[in-house]
């Protein structure tokens, strides 16, 4: 039997190049500021905004904030504008979020302005209840106007999201304080 080396030695060398560059990463390599490595304390440092734990499962709120701000993107549409004036990273300027406006809302995209999604007097994100907010996330619907189905904000991929994770998310945004949406 035969064994054609070139393969077996390029699948190696393959890995291990990705060995070393993780291991470099998780040692705190690369570029970017070094964060902590644990889920919840990464979720509750990345935070732009002070978060409201009282009564609450730090945890949880952890890991929304861990999807929020390193997964979902959210602060792209949901803040308006997304960054602070001379913190726009992709200007090459240091990150700086728009703590001001954080997730209130007001981004246009044609006729479509993005929601206020944080929590209202009584704490409900959006003003839904978790029920709603997770009806909302998983068909795309809004619980005022079910008729109407959400043509910006990308809940067919949300709506794969486990209940645990968008019960996470719907946790950070009752924990951020409410803001206004910004001119």
């Amino acid at each position: 039997m035969r064994v054609r080396l070139r393969p077996v030695l390029f699948a190696g060398m393959l890995l291990s190049a990705l060995l070393i560059t993780t291991a470099h990463l998780l040692a705190g390599g690369g570029r970017g500021p070094s964060l902590p490595k644990s889920g919840v304390q990464r979720g509750l440092a990345i935070s732009p905004v002070p978060l409201d734990l009282r009564g609450k499962n730090r945890s949880l709120v952890a890991q929304g904030s861990y999807i929020v701000n390193a997964q979902g993107g959210c602060n792209g549409c949901h803040t308006n504008p997304p960054f602070a004036p001379g913190g726009d990273p992709y200007q090459g300027q240091p990150e700086q979020i728009n703590t001001a406006h954080f997730l209130a809302g007001g981004q246009q995209f044609g006729p479509i302005t993005s929601a206020n999604i944080t929590p209202d007097e009584m704490g409900r994100p959006a003003m839904m209840t978790l029920d709603e907010f997770m009806m909302t996330m998983r068909t795309g619907r809004e619980h005022d106007d079910p008729d109407e189905i959400l043509q910006v904000m990308p809940w067919p991929y949300l709506a794969k999201m486990t209940d645990r994770d968008l019960h996470a998310v719907y946790e950070y945004l009752r924990a951020i304080p409410h803001a206004e949406p910004g001119p």
